[in-house]
């Protein structure tokens, strides 16, 4: 039986976004905490709610199976289908939520920012988070005493996964390559490299040095907004997240949960901020735009009425002597 051209689109569609899911996943288990399977940046999450925003809730099963994969290793069956619902279910959740408050892709609204920080961040990795560590705890792969630690390394690290990569895709969507003077090339990598260097020493100096790197998510939010903020909060969140991970810097001499509270906080703050201060320069651009637009438009209109208004105010010429 052959497959019409449509339903094997939706299934090429569902096997990419189940190996990104996997891809991901081996990747950010490189960093995992807790029995080699919970992370403080979990990139899948960011694969899978995109995945979602992009091409809709139909998807959804790719996200599932690619969660399976990453996750039959490490669990029993049982346990990993808990664990692949629940990996499942937080980005459905969060893309439900992001559409109840009107979310944008193009992220050009103050509402669009914080939408993703606390709705697609925060609120819907809790599901993930929820499942997966009670799946843990009732399967005794953790006992009672590690259940809040790894619940909070889970949370930390799915919601690290929306913040950090979601903003860079949606970013780089809307690029357009157009002709740009070398100092403007040159001043973006000059931002992106300076900020890697001051994360690299901050996340690995035993001074509180990581706020060093607010100066630069402003740079980047005031000179090219999204496109800006979006790389930048990725290496700050990527470099702070491999701090925590190793527990170096500011993140020395704290447990579990101080790391990922501390981790947590930063990254949210950070991309918060950049997030933010785009979306309002975004907002007062578009806004002298369509000033600018109306304008002109209303010298145009009094440019083509002024010949008739200035010949119905002119007196009448007096009538020619013969």
């Amino acid at each position: 039986m052959q497959l019409s051209p449509r339903l094997g689109r939706y299934a090429v569609h569902v096997l990419v976004v189940a190996a990104c899911y996997y891809v991901a996943a081996r990747l950010g288990l490189l960093q995992a905490l807790v029995n080699d399977q919970v992370t403080p940046l979990w990139p899948p999450t960011g694969i899978a709610v995109l995945a979602l925003l992009l091409g809709g809730l139909r998807l959804w099963p790719g996200i599932a199976l690619g969660s399976f994969l990453a996750n039959s290793a490490f669990t029993d069956f049982g346990a990993t289908v808990l664990i692949t619902a629940g990996n499942t279910l937080a980005p459905v959740a969060a893309y439900l939520l992001l559409k109840k408050a009107g979310f944008r892709p193009e992220m050009d609204r103050t509402r669009d920012a914080l939408a993703l920080v606390f709705l697609g961040g925060f609120v819907g990795m809790v599901v993930s988070a929820t499942i997966g560590s009670g799946t843990l705890l009732a399967a005794h792969v953790i006992d009672g005493a590690s259940f809040w630690s790894t619940w909070t390394v889970w949370w930390t690290g799915d919601a690290l996964g929306v913040l950090v990569f979601v903003p860079i895709v949606l970013a780089f969507r809307t690029l357009r390559l157009r002709h740009h003077p070398v100092r403007r090339w040159l001043e973006a990598v000059a931002l992106v490299v300076s900020t890697a260097v001051v994360m690299a020493v901050a996340s690995t100096h035993d001074l509180r040095l990581m706020y060093l790197v607010f100066p630069f998510l402003i740079w980047a939010a005031l000179r090219f907004q999204h496109l800006g903020t979006a790389p930048c909060a990725l290496v700050a969140a990527t470099l702070a997240a491999r701090g925590a991970a190793r527990s170096t810097g500011p993140f020395a001499d704290l447990d579990l949960v101080a790391r990922m509270a501390t981790l947590q906080a930063f990254n949210g703050t950070a991309v918060l901020t950049a997030l933010l201060l785009s979306a309002v320069i975004a907002e007062r651009n578009a806004a002298r735009e369509a000033i600018e637009r109306t304008v002109n438009q209303l010298a145009d209109v009094v440019a083509r009425y002024q010949p008739l208004a200035l010949g119905d105010l002119l007196p009448p010429k007096p009538p020619e002597k013969r």
